[in-house]
């Protein structure tokens, strides 16, 4: 009986950081994108489902938004919740902890979506 205590604790103090490392891995805070019409340039980056990042600096009712290789310049349309960002090109919308990048020229196609800030740029 005394083995087998001493497996099942053997066994339980991986688990146990397994589930600790979880919960860390859980515990994120959105960063939150200036108010539209803040005139300083700030740079956000996303990081969206498949590994894709979108790069955004908003300033003064504008966004330049970043995404393969590609840079549009879109404008600040006010929304009942969350925001939106477009031009005739791209739609960049969504709450700030979760937004899409759409292709408007293509029925809406999203063109990286699930996105999530994790960090400041420069």
């Amino acid at each position: 009986m005394r083995r087998l205590s001493i497996a099942v604790v053997a066994l339980a103090l991986p688990l146990g950081a397994c589930v600790q490392n979880a919960q860390q891995a859980l515990t994120w805070t959105p960063i939150p994108r200036p108010a539209p019409d803040d005139p300083t340039p700030a740079g956000i980056a996303y990081l969206c489902d498949g590994q894709k990042e979108v790069s955004v600096v908003y300033a003064r009712n504008r966004a330049s938004v970043t995404f393969d290789n590609k840079t549009w310049r879109v404008e600040y349309q006010p929304i009942e919740n969350g925001f939106r960002y477009v031009d005739s090109r791209v739609e960049w919308a969504g709450r700030d902890d979760l937004v899409a990048l759409r292709d408007n020229t293509n029925a809406a196609r999203p063109l990286a979506f699930n996105c999530r800030p994790t960090r400041r740029t420069a």
